[in-house]
């Protein structure tokens, strides 16, 4: 009997993390709704406050809209779709997306 080790090799990243943005004020705050129950009101409440707070405002509230066949079923694991990630680039400088169970 052979028994085999579900371990890997560990890769680095293969992208880094965008820099960091010193000043929100006059700058546009997205969220991306991941789909999670309360998420959207979540995000929405912890964008509006952040806006509050700095003087960015909040610009766009949306949805992973993906493009996928009718029988699958799109929840938190689910990437966006990329129509909806080029929406936020082209309309945001910050997006919230994401929460913890």
């Amino acid at each position: 009997m052979k028994i085999y080790a579900p371990t890997g090799a560990v890769g680095g990243w293969s992208t880094s993390p965008a820099p960091s943005i010193p000043v929100l004020a006059g700058r546009r705050i997205g969220v991306l709704d991941n789909g999670k129950p309360n998420a959207r009101l979540l995000l929405e409440r912890a964008a509006s406050q952040l806006a509050a707070r700095t003087g960015a405002s909040v610009a766009l509230v949306v949805g992973k809209s993906v493009a996928i066949s009718d029988d699958a079923c799109v929840n938190a694991a689910t990437p966006a779709g990329e129509a909806t990630i080029e929406r936020l680039v082209k309309e945001v400088d910050l997006v919230l997306t994401g929460s913890a169970d």
